[in-house]
């Protein structure tokens, strides 16, 4: 997997994952901002998207023995966690089949399970190319900027898009990867009761990701709610970088 790193190799490793059809750079501003001052921030451009491969499967077993095999090359034993979206339910998912490997776990608004219906729907959204006039363009086009803050927002679109030749921008995602994903949100996930290790959990209740039973479950240590959408990172960015580096000193 490709890895994006911030901050001191002797500082303490955190490991960050992003959601579907994101990015690891997608924690650029939390770290070079916040994060990066106490700790090695991490990110990983998960199968499908970025700069990692792109070749099948797709399936949650694969991205987490993904997962597990960076963290071999990377000489890295028991880190901390923080997933964001599908992250999340791969950090969920790791944690609990390998609690050796995580120290605490942070999740953001995490996609733990979502019903049938509204992954085909996103799914089959994911037909049409994923193509922009501009990051402007792309950002208008979302359903989950609830609150964002535009320059954030935007700062963080261009990283994740490429340009073409016409002019257009392009999200560096293998569309059958995005929707193969979707549909593995909707399997059962492991037991809260599976976690061993502290657990904070971030969520915005008006996201519509994150449900408050889900959030309750599996923050085991601490809920927090923030205002704004999905896109924690942009909506409650200051929130954020406090409430989970407080988590993880303490």
């Amino acid at each position: 997997m490709h890895v994006w790193e911030w901050g001191e190799a002797k500082t303490s490793p955190v490991v960050c994952v992003h959601g579907v059809t994101g990015h690891g750079q997608r924690f650029r501003q939390l770290a070079e901002e916040r994060w990066a001052e106490r700790f090695r921030v991490i990110a990983v451009d998960l199968r499908g998207h970025g700069d990692s491969a792109w070749q099948p499967p797709w399936t949650i077993d694969t991205h987490v023995g993904d997962l597990l095999e960076t963290l071999d090359v990377l000489a890295l034993g028991r880190v901390d966690w923080i997933g964001h979206s599908f992250g999340g339910r791969l950090v969920v998912e790791l944690a609990v089949r390998h609690p050796d490997r995580a120290r605490k776990v942070v999740l953001l608004d995490p996609a733990i399970q979502l019903s049938v219906e509204l992954v085909e729907s996103a799914a089959v959204s994911e037909e049409r190319d994923p193509v922009w006039e501009s990051a402007s363009a792309c950002f208008a086009s979302r359903d989950d900027t609830a609150g964002a803050d535009e320059v954030r927002a935007l700062a963080d679109l261009e990283l994740q898009l490429e340009p073409l030749p016409n002019g257009q921008v392009r999200r560096r995602t293998s569309q059958d990867a995005v929707r193969a994903i979707y549909r593995e949100v909707a399997s059962e996930p492991p037991s809260a009761e599976g976690l061993s290790m502290p657990v904070l959990m971030l969520y915005a209740p008006d996201g519509g990701i994150t449900s408050d039973v889900q959030a309750r479950s599996y923050g085991r240590d601490g809920v927090i709610a923030v205002p704004g959408g999905h896109m924690v990172m942009w909506s409650a960015f200051g929130q954020t970088a406090e409430a989970v580096e407080q988590f993880l000193i303490s």
